[in-house]
């Protein structure tokens, strides 16, 4: 009995190491370096660990809160370990960055794109990211009929748009004015049938002085246009928070945070040449 019991152990091991070989010899992209792999993976399961203590103690689910992780100046490599951790949400600030990973990356990834968006980027962006999900950063009327015209000459289905709502006042910052909110997310809704309006996207101030009134005034923002537009709260995203706050953000009713260098590390901007 022990004999059968070694040789269906041997066996078993073969078959592991067989299987492991077969993975191996499958070409794969070029992998991160070990130190950078372990840290950004242990890092995305401390978010998610911080994520799901942030939800129960505002009364919410774990899974009601999506992270999207923000994956701007990092290599398609690193990108890759953290989707084979498991996870699927990755957002991109920039159309050209955003057009040259995702082509190297597997399509059931959900992108996110969370930059400035300029109208003559509309349709190359749509057309080399079909598994692009969602539109965060819809700032005027002007975007999204370009958005919804560009998903109806490529036939592909309704695209989630958030608009983008300047909380913070800055000049420097992307946005609608809170009081323009109501008109902006009308047009998405009722004006753009390419369009799935899916809720408001703000950012915070930078030192974080503001933030609780800049995510208080997102929210009032979500209940007037629902009041609006009579749909239930619960179908109108709130996406604001980022690294350094997203546990404040849900506390104050986020749905959806935006972390990028407390899961990738600082980001690795090329350097200028000296003059």
């Amino acid at each position: 009995m022990e004999a059968e019991d070694n040789q269906i152990s041997v066996a078993t091991h073969q078959e592991e190491a067989e299987a492991e070989a077969s993975t191996e010899e499958q070409p794969q992209p070029m992998a991160a370096p070990h130190v950078m792999e372990t840290a950004a993976i242990t890092a995305l399961r401390s978010v998610l660990h911080r994520v799901q203590l942030a939800a129960e103690r505002s009364g919410r689910a774990s899974q009601q809160v999506r992270v999207v992780a923000v994956s701007k100046t990092k290599p398609v490599s690193l990108i890759r370990q953290v989707y084979d951790a498991g996870h699927r949400y990755f957002g991109e600030n920039y159309v050209q960055e955003l057009m040259e990973k995702a082509p190297q990356l597997p399509e059931d990834i959900e992108w996110h794109f969370i930059g400035n968006l300029q109208s003559n980027k509309v349709k190359p962006l749509l057309a080399s990211v079909p598994n692009l999900d969602m539109v965060e950063s819809v700032d005027d009327q002007k975007i999204a009929n370009h958005l919804d015209r560009a998903v109806a000459n490529l036939g592909r289905r309704p695209l989630k748009v958030l608009v983008q709502v300047n909380t913070s006042g800055e000049a420097s910052k992307s946005g609608v004015d809170p009081s323009g909110c109501v008109e902006l997310a009308k047009h998405v809704k009722l004006g753009c049938p390419n369009l799935e309006f899916s809720g408001l996207m703000t950012i915070g101030m930078l030192d974080y002085t503001s933030t609780p009134e800049n995510f208080k005034a997102l929210a009032n923002c979500r209940t007037e246009v629902c009041k609006a537009l009579e749909i239930p709260e619960e179908l109108c995203e709130l996406s604001m928070g980022m690294s350094g706050d997203f546990e404040q953000a849900i506390a104050m009713g986020s749905t959806n945070v935006r972390v990028g260098s407390t899961i990738f590390g600082a980001r690795e901007y090329p350097k200028k040449p000296n003059k």
